[in-house]
Protein backbone atom coordinates (compact mmCIF):
# COMPACT_ATOMS: atom_id res chain seq x y z
CA UNK A 1 0.00 0.00 0.00
CA UNK A 2 3.14 2.22 0.86
CA UNK A 3 4.57 1.77 -2.43
CA UNK A 4 1.61 2.28 -4.63
CA UNK A 5 0.21 5.66 -2.43
CA UNK A 6 3.87 6.85 -3.53
CA UNK A 7 3.52 5.95 -6.81
CA UNK A 8 0.34 7.26 -7.55
CA UNK A 9 1.30 10.90 -5.70
CA UNK A 10 4.43 11.30 -6.94
CA UNK A 11 2.41 10.59 -10.91
CA UNK A 12 0.27 13.21 -10.01
CA UNK A 13 2.68 15.83 -8.89
CA UNK A 14 4.87 15.32 -11.69
CA UNK A 15 1.92 16.23 -13.89
CA UNK A 16 0.59 19.36 -12.45
CA UNK A 17 4.28 20.68 -12.01
CA UNK A 18 4.65 20.14 -15.73
CA UNK A 19 2.06 21.69 -16.53
CA UNK A 20 1.95 24.70 -13.94
CA UNK A 21 5.28 24.76 -13.05
CA UNK A 22 4.52 24.49 -8.89
CA UNK A 23 2.03 21.71 -7.41
CA UNK A 24 4.53 18.74 -6.88
CA UNK A 25 5.76 19.44 -3.29
CA UNK A 26 2.23 21.24 -2.54
CA UNK A 27 0.17 17.68 -3.57
CA UNK A 28 2.87 15.13 -2.56
CA UNK A 29 5.62 16.36 0.56
CA UNK A 30 2.07 15.65 2.98
CA UNK A 31 1.20 12.23 1.34
CA UNK A 32 5.24 10.78 1.15
CA UNK A 33 5.32 12.33 4.47
CA UNK A 34 3.04 9.74 5.96
CA UNK A 35 4.17 7.23 4.09
CA UNK A 36 7.81 7.37 4.75
CA UNK A 37 7.91 9.76 7.43
CA UNK A 38 9.11 13.33 7.65
CA UNK A 39 13.35 12.63 6.53
CA UNK A 40 12.28 10.46 3.86
CA UNK A 41 9.14 11.95 2.79
CA UNK A 42 10.80 15.71 2.69
CA UNK A 43 13.72 14.10 1.18
CA UNK A 44 12.00 12.19 -2.06
CA UNK A 45 10.34 15.80 -2.74
CA UNK A 46 13.41 16.99 -2.81
CA UNK A 47 14.33 14.84 -5.04
CA UNK A 48 11.98 14.33 -7.35
CA UNK A 49 11.12 18.31 -7.54
CA UNK A 50 14.80 18.52 -9.11
CA UNK A 51 14.31 16.25 -11.53
CA UNK A 52 11.12 17.48 -12.60
CA UNK A 53 12.34 20.63 -13.06
CA UNK A 54 15.75 19.64 -15.03
CA UNK A 55 13.12 17.96 -17.40
CA UNK A 56 11.25 21.25 -18.04
CA UNK A 57 14.15 23.35 -18.16
CA UNK A 58 15.71 20.88 -21.24
CA UNK A 59 12.72 22.26 -23.29
CA UNK A 60 12.22 25.63 -21.41
CA UNK A 61 15.94 27.04 -20.71
CA UNK A 62 15.37 29.92 -22.91
CA UNK A 63 12.59 31.46 -21.08
CA UNK A 64 14.82 31.67 -17.85
CA UNK A 65 15.40 35.36 -16.67
CA UNK A 66 18.55 35.07 -15.01
CA UNK A 67 19.04 38.55 -13.84
CA UNK A 68 15.64 37.75 -11.64
CA UNK A 69 16.49 34.74 -10.43
CA UNK A 70 20.19 35.77 -8.32
CA UNK A 71 18.70 37.06 -5.44
CA UNK A 72 15.97 34.52 -4.65
CA UNK A 73 18.94 31.66 -5.39
CA UNK A 74 21.44 33.85 -3.25
CA UNK A 75 19.10 34.55 -0.55
CA UNK A 76 17.79 30.87 -0.83
CA UNK A 77 21.56 29.77 -0.42
CA UNK A 78 21.54 31.57 3.03
CA UNK A 79 18.45 29.52 4.56
CA UNK A 80 18.73 26.31 3.39
CA UNK A 81 21.18 25.32 6.18
CA UNK A 82 18.98 26.47 8.68
CA UNK A 83 15.86 24.37 6.99
CA UNK A 84 18.25 21.53 7.06
CA UNK A 85 19.25 22.03 10.74
CA UNK A 86 15.31 21.66 11.60
CA UNK A 87 14.81 18.80 9.27
CA UNK A 88 17.32 17.14 11.52
CA UNK A 89 17.16 17.83 15.18
CA UNK A 90 13.23 17.67 15.44
CA UNK A 91 11.05 15.27 16.65
CA UNK A 92 8.47 13.53 14.10
CA UNK A 93 5.53 14.75 15.48
CA UNK A 94 6.88 18.57 16.04
CA UNK A 95 7.79 18.22 11.95
CA UNK A 96 4.62 16.39 10.66
CA UNK A 97 2.41 19.81 12.66
CA UNK A 98 4.64 21.66 11.01
CA UNK A 99 4.65 20.45 7.54
CA UNK A 100 1.14 19.94 7.73
CA UNK A 101 0.47 23.72 9.29
CA UNK A 102 2.49 25.41 6.13
CA UNK A 103 1.17 23.22 3.40
CA UNK A 104 -1.98 24.43 4.45
CA UNK A 105 -0.95 27.60 5.34
CA UNK A 106 0.43 28.48 2.11
CA UNK A 107 -2.35 27.07 -0.15
CA UNK A 108 -4.80 29.29 1.63
CA UNK A 109 -2.23 32.27 0.94
CA UNK A 110 -2.14 31.38 -2.62
CA UNK A 111 -6.03 30.52 -3.07
CA UNK A 112 -6.49 34.05 -1.51
CA UNK A 113 -4.11 35.56 -3.83
CA UNK A 114 -1.94 37.82 -1.79
CA UNK A 115 -0.61 41.14 -3.03
CA UNK A 116 1.61 42.77 -1.27
CA UNK A 117 4.63 45.82 -1.86
CA UNK A 118 6.87 43.80 0.25
CA UNK A 119 7.25 41.27 -2.67
CA UNK A 120 7.53 43.29 -5.34
CA UNK A 121 11.32 43.85 -6.65
CA UNK A 122 14.96 42.97 -5.41
CA UNK A 123 13.60 43.33 -1.63
CA UNK A 124 10.73 40.65 -3.31
CA UNK A 125 12.94 38.57 -3.87
CA UNK A 126 15.16 38.16 -1.65
CA UNK A 127 12.02 37.76 0.85
CA UNK A 128 10.51 35.02 -1.45
CA UNK A 129 13.99 33.07 -1.95
CA UNK A 130 14.66 33.25 1.49
CA UNK A 131 11.30 31.49 2.49
CA UNK A 132 11.23 29.16 -0.34
CA UNK A 133 14.89 27.85 0.91
CA UNK A 134 13.80 27.43 4.29
CA UNK A 135 10.76 25.57 3.89
CA UNK A 136 12.23 23.81 0.75
CA UNK A 137 14.85 22.19 3.08
CA UNK A 138 12.42 21.80 5.83
CA UNK A 139 9.15 20.48 4.49
CA UNK A 140 9.97 20.23 1.24
CA UNK A 141 7.73 22.84 0.39
CA UNK A 142 9.66 25.46 -1.32
CA UNK A 143 7.54 26.83 -4.78
CA UNK A 144 4.79 29.05 -2.96
CA UNK A 145 6.74 32.07 -2.18
CA UNK A 146 8.54 32.34 -5.64
CA UNK A 147 4.76 32.14 -6.95
CA UNK A 148 3.76 34.21 -4.51
CA UNK A 149 6.80 37.07 -5.86
CA UNK A 150 5.77 36.06 -9.66
CA UNK A 151 2.06 36.97 -8.82
CA UNK A 152 2.82 40.50 -7.09
CA UNK A 153 5.49 41.39 -9.95
CA UNK A 154 3.13 40.72 -13.10
CA UNK A 155 4.68 37.87 -14.30
CA UNK A 156 2.00 35.88 -16.92
CA UNK A 157 2.19 31.85 -16.68
CA UNK A 158 4.91 31.40 -19.76
CA UNK A 159 7.08 33.46 -17.52
CA UNK A 160 6.70 31.75 -14.31
CA UNK A 161 7.42 28.45 -15.71
CA UNK A 162 10.86 27.97 -16.71
CA UNK A 163 11.84 30.41 -13.32
CA UNK A 164 10.30 28.33 -11.53
CA UNK A 165 12.01 25.13 -12.87
CA UNK A 166 15.24 27.16 -12.51
CA UNK A 167 14.69 28.38 -8.97
CA UNK A 168 13.65 24.37 -8.26
CA UNK A 169 16.93 23.35 -9.12
CA UNK A 170 18.80 25.39 -7.32
CA UNK A 171 17.11 25.28 -4.06
CA UNK A 172 16.08 21.62 -4.20
CA UNK A 173 20.45 20.86 -5.24
CA UNK A 174 21.27 22.96 -1.87
CA UNK A 175 18.71 20.90 0.00
CA UNK A 176 20.47 17.89 -0.87
CA UNK A 177 23.79 18.68 -0.17
CA UNK A 178 22.68 19.81 3.14
CA UNK A 179 20.85 17.05 4.01
CA UNK A 180 21.87 13.94 1.84
CA UNK A 181 20.23 11.68 0.00
CA UNK A 182 16.89 9.75 2.11
CA UNK A 183 17.50 6.08 2.65
CA UNK A 184 14.46 4.47 0.65
CA UNK A 185 14.40 1.19 -0.61
CA UNK A 186 14.92 -0.10 -4.10
CA UNK A 187 11.63 -0.47 -4.87
CA UNK A 188 10.22 3.14 -3.54
CA UNK A 189 12.93 4.75 -5.62
CA UNK A 190 12.29 2.91 -9.00
CA UNK A 191 8.48 3.62 -8.49
CA UNK A 192 9.11 7.07 -7.53
CA UNK A 193 11.68 7.50 -10.80
CA UNK A 194 9.03 5.88 -13.09
CA UNK A 195 6.08 8.10 -11.60
CA UNK A 196 8.46 11.28 -12.53
CA UNK A 197 9.23 9.80 -15.49
CA UNK A 198 5.67 9.26 -16.77
CA UNK A 199 4.15 12.30 -14.74
CA UNK A 200 6.35 14.60 -16.41
CA UNK A 201 5.57 13.00 -20.09
CA UNK A 202 1.78 13.10 -19.59
CA UNK A 203 1.82 16.68 -17.90
CA UNK A 204 4.28 18.37 -21.14
CA UNK A 205 1.52 16.55 -23.68
CA UNK A 206 -1.39 18.30 -21.87
CA UNK A 207 0.51 21.75 -22.13
CA UNK A 208 -1.55 24.34 -23.40
CA UNK A 209 -4.59 21.91 -23.58
CA UNK A 210 -5.55 22.09 -19.93
CA UNK A 211 -6.43 25.43 -18.48
CA UNK A 212 -4.31 27.21 -15.62
CA UNK A 213 -7.03 28.35 -13.45
CA UNK A 214 -8.79 24.58 -12.95
CA UNK A 215 -5.12 22.90 -12.40
CA UNK A 216 -3.96 25.64 -10.00
CA UNK A 217 -7.31 24.85 -7.66
CA UNK A 218 -7.27 21.54 -8.07
CA UNK A 219 -3.48 21.42 -6.55
CA UNK A 220 -4.36 23.81 -4.19
CA UNK A 221 -7.16 21.92 -3.10
CA UNK A 222 -5.40 18.83 -2.50
CA UNK A 223 -2.64 20.60 -1.16
CA UNK A 224 -5.15 21.78 1.82
CA UNK A 225 -6.40 18.79 2.18
CA UNK A 226 -2.54 17.06 2.68
CA UNK A 227 -1.81 19.56 4.59
CA UNK A 228 -4.65 19.29 7.00
CA UNK A 229 -4.46 15.56 7.26
CA UNK A 230 -0.77 15.74 8.33
CA UNK A 231 -1.58 18.18 10.92
CA UNK A 232 -3.69 16.46 12.49
CA UNK A 233 -1.41 12.96 11.96
CA UNK A 234 1.04 15.05 13.65
CA UNK A 235 -1.50 16.40 16.67
CA UNK A 236 -2.48 12.94 17.54
CA UNK A 237 1.12 11.34 17.40
CA UNK A 238 2.26 14.41 19.99
CA UNK A 239 -0.31 13.57 22.30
Amino acid sequence: MGVAALGVVVLLGATVQRLSGMGFALIAAPVLVLVLGPAGGVGLANCASGVISVLGLAVGWRGVRAGRMVPLVLAAALTVPLGARLATVAPEAVLLVAIGTVVSAVSVVVMLGVRAAALRGVPGAVVAGAAGGLLNAAAGVGGPPVSLYAANCGWSAREFLPNAQFFGLAVNVMSLSAKGLPALSAPQWTVAACAVAVGTVAGHLMAGRVPDRPVRRLVLGLALAGGLLTLFRGLAAGL
